[in-house]
C-alpha cells in the first residue's frame, strides 16, 4: 500500500494573508509545496491530504489542488477551533488553531494507510521524501506504534538572515529518538553551529545533529492515541485559558515515547532544508531553487 503524504496548510491565511504563502519561487513561479509534491510522487506517495481552513476550500480547490489532480489523488479535510472532543467546548475568545498535532487529527477519517506529515511552507528536498517514503512503504501490513521523523543535520538547516529555532534530536544506539530539545537560538558562528543553552551560554554542537523539522511518518494508531491525549489537554484548566495553548506534534511523540508505547526511528538524510525564516531568505530560496534546476535535480517546470 503506497504512504499517503499529509500537508499542513491550515495556517496558510492566518500568517501570510491569504494564499500569499504560495509565493512563486521557482523559474516558472513554482512554490515550495509544488517541489515537495513533486519529490513525494517520485518517492511512491499515493495520495495527498491537504488539511485547511474551511472557509479557504473554494480558493484552495481552484489555485492548488486543480494543479494537482491529474498526477495523483488529493483530499482535503478542515481544522476548526470548535472541533473539539463531546464535552469540550472552545473558549470564546479563542481565534487561534489548536496547534498541529490538531491539524492532524483532522485525518482521521480519510487516512487509514502509513502517512507522512510536513510544512507545506518548508522545503524539505528529494531525499528526505525517498528515506521516508522507503521507511512508510516498509512496513508490514498492519504495523503499529513504529513511527519516524526526518531527521535534518542541523548544518542543513541554517538562515544566513539570523538565528533559528529547531528542535534538536537526541538519539540512542539503535538511532530511536528519546528526546527533542528546542532550541530557539541556533546559529553558525565562526564556521561553527553554536546554540544559546539553558544558562544563556553559548554551546557548539556537530553539523551532523539530527533536528526536527516537523517532516514525520505515522501508522493509523496515531490517531486514537491522539484523541485520548487530546481530552488530557483540553482538562488541564491552563490550556483552556491561554488563548495561545497549542497542542504540537512533539507533544504526542514524547508522551508516546516516554510511555513506551511507540518508537520514532530518526531517519538521516543529506537533504538541505531551507525555508522563508526571514523575509530577506525569499531571493537566496529563489537562487538555491534555480541551482537545483540547473543542475538537472528537477525540471524547468513541475506540473
Amino acid at each position: 500500500m503506497k504512504p499517503t503524504l499529509f500537508l499542513l496548510a491550515a495556517g496558510m491565511g492566518s500568517r501570510y494573508g491569504g494564499l500569499k504563502q504560495l509565493d512563486g519561487l521557482g523559474p516558472n513561479g513554482e512554490t515550495i509545496m509544488d517541489y515537495s509534491i513533486y519529490d513525494a510522487i517520485n518517492a511512491g506517495f499515493g495520495k495527498l491530504v491537504f488539511v485547511i481552513r474551511k472557509d479557504f476550500e473554494q480558493d484552495f480547490r481552484d489555485k492548488i489542488i486543480s494543479k494537482y489532480e491529474g498526477h495523483i489523488p488529493c483530499e482535503m479535510v478542515f481544522q476548526a477551533l470548535d472541533a473539539l472532543p463531546e464535552g469540550f467546548t472552545c473558549p470564546a475568545d479563542r481565534t487561534k488553531p489548536w496547534g498541529t498535532n490538531h491539524a492532524v487529527m483532522m485525518g482521521a477519517d480519510v487516512i487509514k494507510e502509513p502517512f507522512a506529515v510536513i510544512n507545506c511552507d518548508d522545503f524539505y528536498g528529494r531525499d528526505s521524501f525517498q528515506v521516508m517514503g522507503k521507511f512508510l512503504a516498509n512496513l508490514p501490513e498492519g504495523a503499529k506504534n513504529t513511527y519516524s521523523m526526518v531527521g535534518f543535520r542541523v548544518g542543513n538547516t541554517l538562515s544566513e538572515s539570523g538565528t533559528v529555532s529547531r528542535g534538536i534530536c537526541e538519539t540512542n544506539e539503535k538511532n530511536l529518538l528519546t528526546s527533542v530539545v528546542e532550541r530557539t537560538k541556533i546559529q553558525r558562528i565562526d564556521g561553527e553551529v553554536k546554540y544559546i543553552d539553558d544558562n544563556g551560554e553559548w554551546t557548539a554542537t556537530a553539523d551532523t545533529t539530527p533536528v526536527s523539522m516537523n517532516f514525520w511518518g505515522f501508522t493509523p494508531d496515531y490517531f486514537a492515541y491522539s484523541q485520548e491525549f487530546f481530552k488530557t489537554f483540553l482538562s488541564d484548566p491552563k490550556n483552556m485559558e491561554n488563548l495561545k495553548s497549542e497542542f504540537f506534534i512533539p507533544l504526542m511523540v514524547d508522551k508516546l515515547i516516554n510511555d513506551g508505547t511507540a518508537t520514532v526511528e530518526v531517519l538521516d538524510t543529506a537533504s538541505k532544508w531551507f525555508g522563508v525564516t526571514y523575509p530577506e531568505d525569499r531571493q537566496s530560496v529563489v537562487d538555491k531553487i534555480q541551482a537545483l534546476v540547473d543542475a538537472g535535480e528537477y525540471p524547468a517546470k513541475l506540473f
